[in-house]
């Protein structure tokens, strides 16, 4: 049976991640608790709106009420990487070669490496950014779609439109697929065809209950597993069409009680699943066998993530009910 180390944080935890297999529990109020043999807090700034991992290099990347947008290194020391004062930093993203993107209002910036920086303007507000896992590009989520832009090189930005607020944007792991998650009760996704001035095709993945706060992509990009559901709602990815014309998975079905978080396993095809009644089950996708991590707890799961090996899993809550599950106990 996994074990369950309790953590008791004050206020709203934004994000837990694992650097060097070292958990991170980051505070909205700008407090970053690691746990490396006890407990070590590091102030980042008055109030923190986004975290996210780097997904190059042991580090997180935060933005916040302060304008500043900062790296946090897995021993604990910041470094700031842009300042925008009197600007809310709500949206981050790491990129190849130590690129950050962050933005507010309608502008997206992308801070390279060697000390420039890329602007790029919408005509609606910026409500998500995403790096491709190939070449320097990002995708820009706004109201009707999604603009993606070459970092790099002065080539005319892609439209993808379609109607509606989005508010968050992912790449697929193969770079073929764009999906976004939308104001309504829905994902949105394109198919992105790599033949110049082709449209992409769209995947309209609708029938959720709820808004979809959360998503993750399997280790190997054959799943994306998504939040909005009692249950977490697992749609296939392995087809060339992806989804399209696919009924997605749902695993670890709970009655009317609301998967609010989601995270893959780093190697296997299992997912974590976290919800409102702090509840935390890890499901198999290939044959849906379930095992519960955590029993019901203080406030919905809101962050997930796995250490390397995929023998601890941390999660954190609306109600800094936190911890960390050993599953080889």
């Amino acid at each position: 049976m996994p074990t369950v180390a309790p953590v008791d944080i004050d206020g709203h935890v934004l994000a837990v991640e694992f650097l060097n297999d070292v958990p991170y529990f980051v505070g909205a109020a700008g407090t970053i608790h690691r746990f490396e043999g006890g407990e070590r807090v590091t102030e980042a700034g008055q109030g923190l709106l986004t975290c996210v991992r780097d997904g190059y290099s042991e580090s997180l990347i935060v933005g916040g009420e302060d304008g500043k947008v900062q790296r946090i290194a897995a021993d604990g020391s910041i470094s700031l990487i842009a300042e925008a004062p009197r600007k809310w930093i709500t949206q981050v993203a790491s990129g190849p070669q130590g690129a950050v993107a962050y933005a507010h209002g309608k502008t997206t910036f992308v801070a390279l490496s060697d000390g420039s920086t890329k602007e790029f303007t919408e005509e609606r507000t910026v409500e998500g950014i995403a790096f491709a896992p190939k070449g320097l590009r990002i995708a820009v989520a706004r109201y009707n779609g999604v603009t993606l832009h070459w970092v790099g090189t002065s080539g005319a930005p892609v439209n993808l439109e379609w109607k509606g607020a989005h508010n968050g944007v992912t790449f697929s792991p193969d770079g073929q697929f764009v999906v976004t998650t939308m104001q309504e009760n829905a994902l949105h996704g394109w198919k992105l065809d790599p033949k110049a001035g082709t449209d992409a095709r769209h995947m309209r993945m609708t029938g959720y209950p709820a808004k979809v706060k959360s998503l993750s992509w399997s280790a190997k990009g054959k799943w994306l597993a998504s939040s909005g559901a009692p249950a977490a709602i697992v749609w296939p990815f392995q087809g060339k069409d992806g989804p399209m014309g696919k009924a997605p998975l749902e695993l670890g079905s709970r009655a009317n009680i609301m998967a609010t978080c989601v995270r893959f396993h780093p190697a296997e095809d299992i997912v974590a699943i976290g919800f409102i009644d702090g509840m935390i089950l890890a499901v198999r996708v290939a044959d849906s066998k379930e095992a519960l991590l955590r029993r019901p707890g203080n406030g919905a799961i809101t962050s997930l993530s796995w250490g390397k090996s995929g023998k601890t899993l941390a999660f954190a809550s609306a109600a800094g009910d936190c911890g960390i599950v050993d599953i080889a106990a």
